[in-house]
């Protein structure tokens, strides 16, 4: 009889145990996919198995614990002692991606993460596989469904943040501690492996700037509509003139962007080159069985592929004062010349205005504007100087704009 591929998982949570069910309930598939039956050898969790144990009875290894240390202290023993390793830990890869690489390529095995940035969507395979000779210029992504939905449901029925959040959670699409979600941290994290990948230069998660949709207010999305703009939670990999940008923000996109339609729990990446111009794959973003489909998909790359090299061929510095275009909402006394003055404000620190709507009377007066791409360090100035005005009500609410369309 054939030897068994045999699976060491680390992990026995949603993940983890959606993957035990997959193997088990997919053994005809997996067999026919990697030529051999796969069984799991030996299970860890903080209350059954031995680490040690099951990695000498392991032929691949699977980390779906979550976590950093002990995670980290377990797959760097794993490549050390010459076994694969998948894994679906987005801040372990975030964190400490450098060090396991390397200890991966000294050791001649595979490491492999396609779960850890949009679940089933194959965007690793994607960028470092599929287009793995191109020079990207762009990658951006909505790359965590909570936020995603949160937006979607926002701008569907005009509720609020907090009712909103809460529905989510009642769906299982939120932690009931969501903090890394809608902060930006967690796509932040993904962002920082994406980067690394598309641009081969180090990327770590304290280089990569995010924002979350907390601060986020209906009325926000009622506007961005009558402007025809979409919101999301965006991740950003940008290659320019003088290095890289890596940033995670909430931002407005226009109708002709591709990720502009992607609504709900999804995720979406978009890749941009000039040799294939963009390409956007996009699929559920989150859930056990999803991201266990694409541990197992690892697990046959695995067996049947070979490994790829993860090498830095480039040192790019990390950009943070770029250029944007961006939604200004600010709330106004209702007395003449307030356009006039904001717009002097703006014109003075060099910013330049698209297009306005003034809405409302009385203690409800606003201005809704989108500005003209601009460095975001002049914005910035000239947005301190406009809250110093009298004529302001509240502090003002801004929100980046992408401006490029694919029709």
């Amino acid at each position: 009889m054939t030897e068994s591929l045999k699976i060491g998982l680390l992990g026995h949570g949603t993940v983890g145990g959606a993957f035990d069910e997959l193997v088990g309930g997919r053994k005809e598939a997996i067999e026919s996919a990697i030529g051999r039956p796969a069984v799991i050898s030996g299970v860890l969790t903080t209350s059954i198995g031995d680490f040690d144990e099951i990695l000498a009875a392991s032929d691949v290894i699977v980390e779906l614990m979550g976590g950093t240390d002990t995670a980290r202290d377990h797959v760097l023993a794993s490549l050390r002692a010459g076994k694969p390793v998948i894994t679906a830990n987005k801040q372990l890869l975030a964190q400490h991606g450098a060090e396991l690489f390397a200890v991966a390529s000294e050791s001649g095995v595979q490491l492999r993460f396609e779960a850890a940035i949009a679940a089933v969507v194959p965007v690793v395979r994607v960028v470092q596989e599929s287009f793995g000779a191109v020079e990207f210029t762009k990658v951006s992504g909505i790359v965590n469904g909570t936020t995603n939905f949160i937006l979607s449901e926002m701008a569907a029925t005009g509720a609020s943040y907090e009712d909103t959040l809460a529905r989510a959670q009642e769906l299982g699409y939120a932690e009931a501690d969501p903090t890394d979600d809608v902060n930006g941290a967690d796509a932040a994290a993904k962002m920082a492996i994406l980067a690394r990948l598309a641009f081969h230069t180090p990327v770590t998660l304290d280089q990569v700037d995010f924002e979350g949709i907390e601060s986020v207010q209906p009325d926000d999305l009622a506007y961005a509509k009558e402007l025809g703009l979409s919101l999301k939670l965006l991740g950003v990999a940008e290659r320019l003139a003088d290095g890289i940008t890596v940033r995670v923000f909430p931002c407005f996109l226009y109708g002709g962007h591709p990720l502009s339609p992607i609504e709900g729990p999804f995720n979406a990446v978009t890749v941009e080159a000039p040799e294939i111009t963009e390409v956007t794959i996009s699929g559920p973003g989150a859930g056990g069985v999803q991201t266990a489909s694409a541990v197992l998909g690892d697990l046959v790359s695995v067996v049947t592929g070979d490994a790829p090299t993860h090498k830095v061929q480039n040192d790019l510095p990390v950009l943070t004062d770029v250029t944007s275009s961006f939604y200004l909402h600010l709330e106004v006394a209702d007395e003449p010349g307030v356009l006039a003055q904001v717009a002097k404000v703006l014109s003075d620190g060099g910013v330049s205005v698209k297009s306005v709507v003034q809405k409302g009377m009385g203690d409800d007066a606003r201005l809704v504007m989108v500005v003209h791409r601009c460095l975001e360090s002049k914005f910035k100035s000239a947005i301190e100087e406009i809250g110093r005005l009298d004529s302001l009500r509240s502090a003002p609410r801004f929100i980046r704009v992408i401006e490029e369309e694919f029709v």
